[in-house]
């Protein structure tokens, strides 16, 4: 039996286990739930490590890449945008498989298969297949296998017809060493679920679902799709996404250990599952207040407290997630610092330190996000100290990023350095115009009623401010990589 089969016959047993909570005993089915969630954490762990080990490291990082692009366009077609413009997100969806299919087939010099691409992306989707068969419930067992088995059918062909094509148009160049592949489809899991975080806390939906690990008492991997509505879609979307994440983190931990990289690239990894498993635990915990399984919103006391800080730890997470990534490079293993270039100690030292203003002014942003009250600028309470403070660091971190970035660019012994300040001062100058964008908006608001326009640009504004503390940590990294510590030695002309 296949992994595939396990999980399929699996399903329908745990979906029956999560009955409707409104025909029994609200309390007594929430500890079901738990227990039902906590086998399926603990068995699933192992059971993730030990599949993993079944398939190549290249088909798994093809495989969990197109997996992440799906269920992102499947929470846009979740948004209910039209029937055109959800039929065209369909389209993609199908055409993500043909395309991992066909990056497959066209590197299958470098062990990646197709089909297999395929398989990975359909096991890895059976984490949310449960809340789509709860719509099933009067079906047979069987309908529910016909289900699954039409999902993995669907993946594996799609994929292997894009290898067809991609088999005809071989290329010469190479992907990236399978371990950085992955840690890029780590790092950008991550990056989607902070930018899905900022949508919910732009719609201030963080409190729509009030119990956590379960979601209105039902098992978090089963609640039903059709119950997912406006703010309680963002917010249980988030859960699911955050799900994904966990599972990558799994996996790459596998990848780190069959591949030839480094031990502290292989030690970071289980840090950032400790990470993340941590980064979960200050999201429910945000949501509750305490260690509860009450539904009941008047015994719960959420922490706003524990929601700044989890948005803010979900930024370092990612900054992490991408110095694995490059740590796990080829390029990083062949670069080497270049002992006769100029190099001033000072830009080592500036690259260093700028990811701790950028997490500065992280903070900031973070406290006047959190701490707005409902109704715009103009609502009793609205912390204004906060955005002054947060403007303020703004020049502070631009004059700083332009520094250590301008430096960066300079140095025409390794296009890697040059590269990341190109990006970060560009970055830096479009994070100012957006931020001013953003405060415009949230100060012409009036209402409690939120507009989408600013939820698009308060969002904007905190996803570029993931990337650039992102980038201003791949920058610390690769300075510390390539630039010596000291200046070189000056030459002394020889005595004639």
């Amino acid at each position: 039996m296949t992994v595939t089969d396990t999980f399929a016959r699996a399903l329908p047993v745990v979906a029956a286990l999560a009955d409707d909570p409104a025909t029994s005993d609200t309390k007594a089915f929430a500890w079901k739930s738990l227990i039902v969630l906590a086998v399926i954490l603990v068995v699933g762990m192992p059971i993730l490590l030990a599949a993993a080990r079944l398939f190549r490291t290249i088909n798994l990082a093809l495989g969990f890449g197109a997996t992440a692009v799906l269920w992102a366009l499947g929470y846009c077609a979740l948004m209910r945008p039209g029937f055109v413009a959800g039929e065209a997100l369909f389209a993609l969806m199908l055409a993500v498989l043909f395309g991992a299919g066909f990056v497959a087939g066209r590197f299958a010099n470098a062990g990646a298969r197709p089909s297999v691409v395929g398989l990975v992306s359909a096991v890895a989707n059976l984490l949310v297949v449960g809340a789509f068969l709860r719509g099933l419930q009067s079906s047979s067992q069987f309908g529910a296998l016909v289900w699954v088995a039409g999902l993995v059918a669907v993946s594996v062909v799609l994929a292997w017809l894009g290898g067809l094509v991609g088999k005809r148009m071989p290329s010469n160049s190479t992907l990236p060493s399978p371990a950085a592949l992955f840690a890029t489809v780590f790092a950008s899991t991550i990056f989607l679920l902070i930018v899905l975080g900022g949508v919910l806390t732009g719609y201030e939906a963080g409190l729509a679902v009030p119990d956590w690990p379960n979601s209105f008492g039902h098992n978090m991997l089963l609640y039903p799709v059709a119950e997912m509505k406006e703010g309680v879609f963002y917010e249980h979307a988030h859960r699911l996404y955050g799900m994904l994440v966990g599972a990558t983190a799994v996996v790459f931990i596998s990848v780190t250990w069959r591949e030839p990289t480094a031990r502290w690239v292989r030690t970071l990894a289980i840090v950032l599952l400790v990470m993340i498993i941590v980064q979960g635990i200050l999201g429910g915990m945000r949501v509750t207040g305490r260690p509860t399984l009450d539904v009941d919103r008047s015994l719960l006391a959420p922490s706003t407290a524990l929601a700044i800080v989890h948005g803010v730890f979900a930024q370092l997470v990612f900054a992490a997630a991408l110095v694995v990534a490059a740590g796990s490079s080829r390029l990083w293993e062949s670069a080497r610092a270049n002992v006769d270039e100029g190099a001033s100690a000072l830009d080592r030292g500036a690259a260093i330190l700028l990811p701790a203003a950028f997490v500065l002014q992280l903070i900031l942003g973070a406290l006047y996000r959190h701490l707005q009250p409902g109704g715009g600028a103009t609502a009793a309470g609205h912390p204004t100290w906060a955005i002054h403070a947060h403007m303020t660091m703004a020049v502070v971190v631009t004059g700083w990023t332009i520094l250590a970035a301008g430096r960066a660019w300079a140095h025409r012994y390794h296009p890697v350095l040059a590269t990341l300040g190109k990006a970060l001062v560009v970055g830096v100058s479009a994070q100012l115009i957006l931020g001013i964008i953003a405060v415009a908006l949230v100060w012409m608001r009036k209402t409690a009623e939120i507009p989408t326009s600013e939820v698009l640009f308060t969002t904007l504004h905190q996803g570029l401010g993931a990337l650039l503390l992102g980038l201003s940590a791949l920058l610390a990294a690769w300075s510390w990589r390539l630039l010596p510590q000291r200046e070189p030695a000056p030459q002394v002309a020889a005595p004639v």
